[in-house]
């Protein structure tokens, strides 16, 4: 196919949609690297829209490496909260303070040295090196895949590693000697706008004499993936214990989602189960004591999807009588009702305490 071939057609058409249609975005106002770094964590596995306010908020906050890495994790897992993937939250904080160790606070310069970073893939240290330095490395997201896999009717799965290396090798091949930054950020906004996955706008497209899928009509059929990824089922239920002006939390520990965060005291079970098989189980029994007395409302059933676990949850209010003696388990916090919303949670915690508020 000649797919390392240098086609200049196509890297000029992109550069110049690029500079009549580029997104104004907080991040593109200079090109430092923490703040490209920054906004790239942010809008992994996240809509632009979505990422535009959590992007501003963190700057605001963490104008610079140094005022991150000695941040609190649970004052940047607070300003996360809601994003979702809290591990990049984590390895922010993490490749922040690898930052002040390694470079002595200044964000390095040299490809290698980004990829090192905690967190870092070769996506990521791409778009630093070439937005923030103008290095020659071509970036490959699923926006990119879409975009090259439908330019050159690439019928290799993307999921596997021949896949992989001939879309690396055309990315490579479309790079410009100079405006790297540009070009990449190029390739991606078209990739959102025009390239997108369902329904693209092909008859406004400006690489329409391009594109070989377009020419055999088999948009839809690209990319080509080989696996389904497999989705585990897990079943939560939550206790919102309330007791006068009380309520009771826990951390999450442990490698599992939403590592350090705080939730209502949990049940995991196999399946679903109602509130008395929950009753007769010893984490139950464990949580609320046989001769204790409580009122149990079922409040909620939300469905959460993860990329590879679909989480069907049961919130239920447990409410103690004021006066009761309760002797909670040595995991719970005891809390104060109205100061919940200091405490970093998962977007499904957050999603209930939205709904009943």
């Amino acid at each position: 196919m000649g797919q390392t071939k240098k086609h200049p057609d196509i890297t000029t058409r992109l550069l110049n949609w690029y500079n009549i249609n580029k997104r104004d975005l907080p991040w593109r106002e200079n090109t430092e690297p923490y703040r490209i770094w920054l906004s790239e964590v942010i809008l992994q596995q996240t809509r632009v829209a979505q990422g535009w306010d959590y992007y501003l908020r963190f700057i605001n906050r963490f104008p610079d490496v140094q005022s991150l890495a000695k941040a609190d994790e649970e004052e940047i897992l607070k300003l996360w909260q809601g994003l979702g993937y809290y591990t990049r939250a984590r390895n922010l904080h993490t490749a922040a303070k690898q930052i002040m160790d390694r470079f002595n606070g200044v964000f390095p310069a040299d490809y290698s040295d980004i990829l090192s970073l905690k967190g870092i893939g070769k996506y990521t240290a791409a778009a630093i090196s070439s937005i923030a330095f103008q290095a020659p490395y071509a970036v490959v997201d699923g926006n990119v895949k879409r975009v090259i896999t439908r330019l050159f009717a690439v019928e290799t799965p993307i999921d596997t590693a021949g896949g992989e290396k001939i879309i690396s090798e055309i990315a490579h091949s479309l790079l410009p000697a100079e405006q790297s930054g540009n070009y990449n950020q190029a390739i991606m906004d078209f990739g959102s706008l025009v390239c997108t996955p369902v329904q693209p706008k092909c008859t406004d497209c400006p690489l329409q004499v391009n594109c070989r899928a377009y020419e055999v009509k088999k948009i839809s059929a690209y990319p080509v993936t080989r696996r389904k990824p497999t989705v585990r089922k897990r079943y939560f239920n939550y206790f919102h214990v309330v007791q006068g002006e009380k309520t009771f939390i826990q951390k999450r520990n442990g490698d599992d989602v939403w590592k350090n965060l705080y939730e209502f005291p949990l049940i995991e079970t196999q399946e679903v189960v109602d509130f008395f098989q929950l009753s007769q189980k010893d984490d139950f029994l464990h949580f609320f004591p046989e001769n204790m007395k409580f009122y149990a409302d079922h409040r909620l059933t939300l469905k959460h999807q993860l990329t590879h676990q679909t989480i069907r949850t049961t919130f239920y209010r447990i409410e103690i009588a004021e006066e009761s003696a309760f002797d909670p388990p040595q995991e719970f916090i005891c809390i104060n009702r109205n100061d919940l919303i200091n405490y970093p949670v998962s977007r499904l915690i957050h999603k209930y305490l939205e709904i009943i508020q």
